[in-house]
């Protein structure tokens, strides 16, 4: 039998307590609102020994996407401005774009694939695909690599 991968991509829900308690300490720790580990912990009701096995091995999947070349796949209405207001999106919230490349559109819809680099993102990655997703023509985003 083969080697499990390294990483995992799980919906947080699914995952035990003791973990979104870690997460919810670290970001207490990175946004100041706790000063110290003992603080955080406090706070989130775990023990500073959970926090310490777990903290190098959980990141928010934003994080995990943050400095990195991400692939994301939309797709748009086949009308004229909607490819030009995602691209807007992008520059208006510090998405580097790399790659562009657009299927010839079937059905009045385009998909368009785009590669950009996100180290200079200055939201969380969620909240660019919500935003990619509220442009008007936009029927669809997602991050399909990174």
């Amino acid at each position: 039998m083969g080697k499990a991968p390294g990483y995992f991509i799980v919906e947080a829900s699914a995952l035990p307590e003791v973990f979104l308690k870690v997460a919810e300490a670290k970001r207490l720790l990175e946004t100041g609102e706790a000063g110290a580990v003992n603080q955080a912990v406090r706070r989130v009701g775990i023990s500073r020994s959970a926090f310490y096995k777990y903290k190098d091995a959980l990141r928010p999947f934003n994080d995990m996407l943050h400095g990195r070349i991400v692939t994301f796949q939309i797709v748009l209405r086949d009308e004229p401005g909607i490819l030009s207001a995602v691209l807007n999106i992008f520059a208006a919230t510090g998405g580097n774009i790399l790659t562009i490349n657009q299927a010839i559109p079937v059905n009045g819809c385009a998909v368009v694939t785009i590669g950009a680099e996100t180290s200079a993102l200055q939201l969380p990655m969620e909240e660019l695909l919500e935003r990619l997703l509220q442009a008007d023509g936009v029927l669809r985003s997602e991050v399909i690599s990174g």
